[in-house]
């Protein structure tokens, strides 16, 4: 069980993931955390959520709270961070999850000597399977890099990163799960238009994307690997991949990555 109080500043789903994940995790209990938001029905749901205080003042987490974790959107980071500046004791570390936000911009908006880490986690959090990814502000050390790691590991996995490569998280896992659900949409279309019911084909669709992506994290065998001992000679899935390799899966993949990195980049500018 983890000592360290932990605030929201922001009691959105993602705040209300990763608080439910680490009361799951049996690493907080309620009186640990205290959450913000100027919406009282965002609080109201928090607090259900998690049985956790509330407040209307973001003031009052910097003061109480050890670690104070940015989860307001990106466009009111700004205003935050104003209303924050020089407010932050050294002792206390920021964590940031508003997407496109660097750490120089924390930084400066919150004074330069502030410990500052940027997380870039996804949706999968929501259902404690989050891939995310984070990057140390030049204050931050070792213990807060451990401190974060454990507390996304609550809702998922994560990895440290140099912040320069948090544009192609973003393109890779933060935008990812669309790509993912886009698939089983198709999946189960094509499901459809062979007889199956939609429900079935569903059904069968995301079980076999959830199962396909266990066998990669348990056996840790290349993707390759794996999908060789599916594909017999002459059969019906090497024929799949031969029809899908025409019209281009891979190269749909990579462009619509690099499309998404690049709008990254540009977001992030």
């Amino acid at each position: 069980m983890m000592t360290k109080k932990i605030g929201f500043i922001g009691a959105g789903q993602m705040a209300r993931a990763l608080a439910e994940g680490l009361l799951h995790k049996g690493l907080l209990v309620p009186d640990q955390m205290l959450a913000s938001d100027p919406s009282e029905s965002a609080r109201q749901k928090f607090h259900e959520a998690t049985g956790a205080e509330t407040t209307p003042n973001n003031l009052e987490v910097v003061r109480r709270q050890d670690v104070v974790v940015l989860a307001v959107k990106p466009q009111q980071i700004p205003r935050v961070l104003e209303e924050l500046r020089g407010r932050v004791a050294p002792e206390k570390l920021v964590i940031s999850i508003a997407a496109g936000i660097s750490l120089q911009q924390l930084e400066e908006g919150l004074g330069t000597q502030t410990r500052v880490i940027r997380v870039m986690p996804n949706t999968p959090a929501l259902v404690g399977f989050a891939a995310s990814a984070y990057a140390l502000g030049k204050n931050a050390g070792p213990e807060d890099a451990s401190l974060v790691q454990q507390l996304l590991a609550a809702i998922g996995i994560a990895v440290q990163v140099d912040e320069k490569l948090l544009d192609a998280v973003t393109a890779l896992s933060g935008s990812g799960p669309a790509y993912v659900y886009l698939m089983i949409e198709v999946l189960t279309d094509a499901g459809v238009r062979h007889g199956l019911s939609r429900e079935v084909a569903l059904t069968l669709a995301a079980q076999t994307v959830r199962g396909a992506a266990e066998m990669v994290m348990k056996t840790g065998q290349h993707p390759a690997i794996l999908k060789d001992q599916v594909t017999s000679p002459g059969g019906t899935t090497i024929a799949a991949l031969a029809a899908m390799e025409h019209y281009g899966f891979r190269g749909a993949i990579f462009a619509g990555v690099e499309a998404a990195w690049r709008r990254a980049r540009e977001l992030s500018q």
